[in-house]
């Protein structure tokens, strides 16, 4: 599976893997891909740095990348504080019912809460950059538009390519104006903050905006005969983040959630607001319908919602309340349905590309050139 864009980062197959884990991440690439470590949950730097030490000592030499989390446009002087001022009592009291509903047992005096939004900050994320920026990491990806300029041109300075996604035609143009090197099309199937056009329709509407930009395609990928569908609309090269979670090498902390990953079918995801305040798509689960529900107050816009919900997260995590307990995912968990290595996901994924190419070739009278 190799495309110019693979040559050029020196890696054998052009299968970008985002992952919040740095043990996935490192897998990725000792199996011939590019790992990206996704930094929005480290608040803090010497977490970030111990963990691309650990990255370091466990890759093999091979490249990486780091995916951040900030808006293109900065503002000036506001704190956490200052936000979580903004969240009204009515929100706050919602969750409180919520949670009380299904019973969600309290988090133990003094015990902050685990999962915490303020990767999404600004100073916060910049903060995770002066520690990247120490290692050799080849990429470094934005999944909340384009980075600002002094940003990009930062990374330039230090010959590390800069990608963004994009879920239509006209964000992709304007990161190809900002100076971006990659676009990742990210299509209506993914996981996560996604669009409403799907990968079949996007891709190449963006391989054609951009153009000669290389492009990732993301959001309903998890099989070689994707893959080859992927570099067939003209990308080159596929960006996958939702196939790692029920890896061996993945570390989700909770075997509820992952049951609930390898059972769950292509129709059990929704897009919702209720994780970030943006559209991610997620399990759907209770927590998601009562968010829904048009007797309930709302979601609030981001960063608020995020933060609104922090400590709740944290809680039905920890519980694990199977009703509410969920993960951003996209419709590819239908194919999730086994926990297997990173090598053996990238086995499959070599294997199937194969056939397809094969399949493709018998078809156009080719079989055996």
């Amino acid at each position: 599976m190799q495309t110019e864009l693979s040559q050029k980062l020196g890696i054998e197959h052009a299968v970008f893997g985002f992952t919040p884990f740095p043990a996935v991440a490192a897998a990725i690439s000792r199996a011939g891909g590019f790992g990206v470590l996704g930094a929005v949950r480290y608040t803090a730097p010497d977490e970030l740095k111990r963990d691309l030490d650990w990255i370091e000592a466990h890759v093999d030499g091979r490249p990486y990348g780091l995916d951040v989390v900030m808006p293109a446009k900065k503002v000036e002087g506001v704190t956490e504080a200052d936000i979580e001022a903004m969240i009204p009592e009515g929100h706050r009291q919602f969750v409180r019912d919520t949670l009380a509903k299904h019973g969600v047992p309290e988090l133990a005096e003094g015990e902050a809460s685990g999962w915490r939004i303020t990767g999404w900050m600004e100073q916060v994320a910049r903060t995770q950059l002066d520690v990247a920026f120490d290692y050799p990491i080849r990429l470094l990806a934005n999944a909340l538009g384009s980075p600002p300029a002094d940003v990009v041109a930062r990374a330039h300075d230090q010959d590390v390519l800069v990608a963004a996604l994009a879920g239509s035609a006209r964000h992709a143009l304007k990161h190809k104006e900002a100076g971006i090197d990659i676009v990742v099309a990210q299509g209506y199937e993914a996981g996560g903050h996604t669009g409403e056009i799907a990968s079949m329709v996007l891709t190449p509407e963006v391989v054609d905006a951009v153009a000669p930009l290389p492009v990732l395609a993301a959001g309903g990928i998890g099989s070689g005969r994707q893959v080859a569908a992927a570099l067939a609309l003209g990308a080159q090269g596929v960006w996958l983040g939702s196939l790692w979670l029920t890896t061996t090498e993945a570390d989700l902390h909770s075997p509820a959630l992952t049951r609930k990953l390898l059972a769950a079918g292509s129709g059990d995801t929704v897009r919702s607001r209720a994780l970030t305040g943006k559209p991610a798509r997620q399990l759907r689960t209770e927590w998601t319908d009562a968010w829904e529900d048009p007797d309930g107050p709302g979601t609030l816009p981001m960063p608020l919602q995020g933060l609104l919900v922090a400590e709740a997260v944290s809680r039905i995590q920890k519980y694990e309340v199977e009703p509410l307990l969920g993960t951003p995912v996209g419709q590819i968990v239908g194919r999730m349905n086994s926990e297997r290595s990173v090598q053996a996901v990238f086995d499959d994924l070599t294997r199937g590309f194969e056939q397809a190419v094969d399949r493709v070739n018998r078809i156009a009278g080719r079989s055996g050139q």
